[in-house]
């Protein structure tokens, strides 16, 4: 394989002889390292499919943490193995050991996490060719034979496809999340809200957020709106509910699975929350989303293809409730031009 980059990579020279070696159709083993939450699998799933599709006699190991499990694209590979994380804390450092060195040889290693689990997997386990994205320009040479630039000003999904340009090959854009998932079908259309987050210090206020939820369902009466709950028990919903009066399109859901979750947002005509693993649940599902962020970078979540949008202040305050009521209403105007 040949290594297409000027600038934007970095290869050892055993890199370079390690790839041309490589025939894509001989590649027999590939492993794909992936340690997050559910938000940051599902926007794994088009690297995934890309990788099946350019190495298509190739075995694909994902490596995943104990900890992180929940919504892993599982169904998208041939083998799962499971490094131990925190909620195993009771493990010796040989079981931790033992369980990082069961991934194995393979072909090639792709590190799509860049942590410090995934780094002792690098470090573990030989590849044929080791594949990353670091952060810092010291962990090239100590874990990879090639690695590309990553950056929080773009897409975490385009950013991974980096790793395959590298080689040349075209990656299918749209991205391709290939769910299974089908729609959930409603009498009306209908708006969802997701005021919950992995951590209270990424939740718009819930008073915004029941502002928010009554002057849209006072602008589009033909829609009925949804405001969906966390599992946590802080993440309750009552006080926005609560808020809303007497507006008869207005409720409250709970998704009992990550089917269930997936199908109501793919049948969505616009999911608006925080910056939390239901809006990139949703952005795979192909529904327009808003996100709104004030204490993370928005760029690493935001496709920039004119579906999306993303509220924020450069100086980091809390957006208020007009600027994400004018970003929700002209994204619901674009979703029914296209319609």
């Amino acid at each position: 394989m040949k290594l297409w980059f000027v600038r934007g990579a970095w290869a050892s020279r055993k890199g370079r002889e390690k790839a041309a070696r490589l025939n894509p159709e001989r590649v027999e083993s590939i492993a794909i390292i992936r340690h997050a939450a559910i938000g940051d699998m599902i926007i794994t799933r088009p690297f995934i499919h890309e990788v099946r599709r350019h190495f298509p006699n190739a075995s694909i190991t994902l490596s995943l943490v104990s900890n992180y499990t929940y919504g892993a694209p599982t169904d998208l590979v041939d083998r799962v193995h499971v490094a131990i994380g925190s909620d195993n804390r009771q493990a010796s450092l040989r079981e931790q050991i033992a369980a990082g060195r069961a991934l194995g040889y393979h072909d090639i290693l792709f590190d799509a996490a860049g942590t410090t689990r995934s780094y002792w997997l690098c470090l573990l386990n030989k590849a044929g060719l080791k594949v990353g994205f670091p952060y810092h320009a010291w962990q090239r040479p100590l874990l990879y034979d090639v690695a590309v630039l990553r950056s929080e000003f773009r897409f975490e999904a385009d950013v991974m496809m980096d790793m395959l340009h590298l080689f040349g090959f075209h990656t299918r854009h749209p991205l391709d999340f290939a769910l299974t998932s089908s729609p959930l079908q409603r009498p009306r259309p209908y708006v969802v809200y997701f005021p919950s987050a992995s951590i209270p210090g990424k939740c718009w206020p819930h008073e915004r957020f029941a502002d928010l939820v009554a002057r849209m369902a006072e602008r589009y009466p033909d829609h009925d709106h949804v405001v969906l709950e966390g599992v946590k028990e802080w993440e309750s919903i009552d006080d926005i509910l609560s808020a809303q009066g007497d507006l008869p399109n207005v409720e409250g859901a709970k998704t009992a699975s990550l089917d269930e979750l997936m199908s109501l947002l793919q049948g969505a005509s616009l999911v608006v929350a925080n910056d939390t693993g239901v809006r990139n649940a949703a952005i795979a599902a192909g529904t327009p989303t808003v996100g709104i962020f004030f204490s993370t970078i928005p760029y690493t979540y935001w496709p920039r293809d004119g579906r999306h949008d993303a509220v924020f202040r450069p100086d980091g305050e809390l957006p208020s409730v007009d600027e994400v009521f004018e970003s929700s209403a002209g994204m619901l105007k674009s979703v029914r031009k296209a319609a």
